[in-house]
């Protein structure tokens, strides 16, 4: 029986080098691959495939309506190694692990051009 193993998100960008740094420099993942307008990163079983795109015509920023959600164990061991990392972002672009209501720990990052980053742990 054929087996699906992972999904990897298409990621917009204005600037493929700013969201490479951004992803590998702040959230820890390695770029595998570049080549014109696209990168494929990893870290772990996770990747994302960054697609370097035209502004969108309304001038909201390419990510403001996507999000991905990266299940994981250690949520807070996690914040805490990429805590500095995340420190000089301006305000509003990380909110520190928190519990929800359908129990799940969370922490949330915006990266460069608005995708909403969820990392979460299940309580």
């Amino acid at each position: 029986m054929p087996k699906i193993l992972q999904l990897t998100p298409f990621v917009l960008c204005s600037s493929l080098k700013d969201q490479i740094d951004f992803y590998c420099d702040r959230l820890g993942f390695t770029c595998g691959f570049t080549q014109d307008n696209y990168a494929f990163l990893k870290r772990g079983p996770v990747a994302i495939r960054l697609l370097e795109f035209p502004p969108r015509d309304d001038g909201k920023p390419l990510g403001d309506e996507h999000s991905f959600y990266i299940d994981v164990e250690d949520i807070d061991g996690l914040y805490d190694s990429l805590r500095d990392r995340l420190a000089d972002l301006p305000e509003g672009r990380v909110r520190p692990p928190f519990n929800q209501p359908y129990n799940q720990r969370e922490f949330h990052v915006l990266d460069e051009d608005g995708t909403l980053v969820f990392f979460g742990e299940g309580l």
